[in-house]
């Protein structure tokens, strides 16, 4: 969940600074899963300032739901400007850390490495605290989080219901997919404290029927049942952390089985060529020549 080019790129700068080393100039652009678009810099030029920059294309979405609010709690002290063309910036001065204690310099790379993940905590903390409330009735959200992808969330008196939709490219991911997605039903028997799971494809489940919700071939939608003891106080930032990265967990294991599946039959396609190969009868009449370059045909 966290991203690990923040984190690393962090911790190489802050442990320089408190090793008492010159700062270096950092200018990193990098993509994290679902278009988010990162930028590590200094600021004006100045190597003792860093600014860790983050655009979401739905941040707008995100917004409704109290992401600013829920960043300017998580980052007190480091939410600054955003930087021209990005959603959130974080600002970080070097002689500033380094005045730091260890532990609390490892706390600040952490949740800088969250913000991806923060940014998304918002929508599902807020209808955690309807359900729990008994807020009922609120307009279910609606986040666009990729260009033909969409998440649902919704809280009713007594669970929250997260439904993704997800494009699947070619017939064989719909395939896989449906294998895998039977795996998280089939979890249930082994914990009855799991969430329930359910697929539907090509058309949406109830809860979205009478939307502009997507149908289609190579439509899926994924439809997490969040019961109280999923979303209560203990257990809701480990939620929160398994379920934004649905998604990219479901298209990462369809891609890791379509290349093993390539890789065995490419293996059994190398031994079916060596049985054939061995199998091929040699020719009865071999030519054959002579020390003197004499030809002659030898029959067996």
């Amino acid at each position: 969940i966290k991203n690990r080019i923040i984190e690393e790129t962090l911790k190489l700068k802050f442990e320089s600074a408190r090793a008492g080393n010159k700062p270096e100039n950092v200018d990193i652009t990098f993509a994290d899963f679902d278009g988010v678009l990162f930028h590590i810099s200094n600021i004006d030029g100045d190597k003792n300032k860093l600014r860790l920059s983050a655009s979401l294309k739905f941040f707008k979405d995100l917004q409704e739901h109290g992401a600013e609010e829920l960043l300017k709690r998580e980052y007190a002290g480091y939410l600054g400007s955003p930087e021209q063309g990005y959603n959130i910036s974080l600002e970080f001065d070097l002689e500033k850390i380094v005045s730091l204690p260890a532990d609390a310099v490892d706390a600040v790379i952490a949740k800088a490495a969250l913000l991806k993940r923060n940014c998304f905590a918002s929508v599902f903390e807020k209808y955690f605290d309807f359900q729990e409330k008994g807020v009922l009735g609120q307009q279910r959200a609606v986040i666009h989080y990729r260009e033909d992808e969409t998440m649902y969330v919704e809280a009713q008196h007594d669970r929250v219901t997260v439904i993704f939709s997800t494009i699947f490219r070619s017939a064989d991911d719909v395939v896989i997919g449906k294998v895998f997605l039977q795996e998280f039903k089939e979890g249930r028997r082994a914990s009855t404290t799991a969430p329930q799971v359910l697929f539907n494809h090509r058309d949406p489940p109830m809860e979205l029927q009478g939307t502009d919700a997507r149908t289609g071939d190579n439509i899926g939608y994924i439809t997490f049942v969040l019961q109280p003891r999923h979303i209560n106080k203990q257990a809701r930032d480990n939620t929160i952390n398994l379920i934004h990265t649905v998604r990219d967990y479901l298209h990462y294991h369809i891609k890791c089985s379509k290349a093993y599946i390539h890789s065995r039959m490419r293996a059994k396609t190398s031994e079916f060529v060596k049985v054939l190969n061995r199998a091929r009868p040699e020719p009865k009449d071999r030519v054959k020549k002579t020390i003197t370059g004499k030809t002659f045909v030898q029959a067996d």
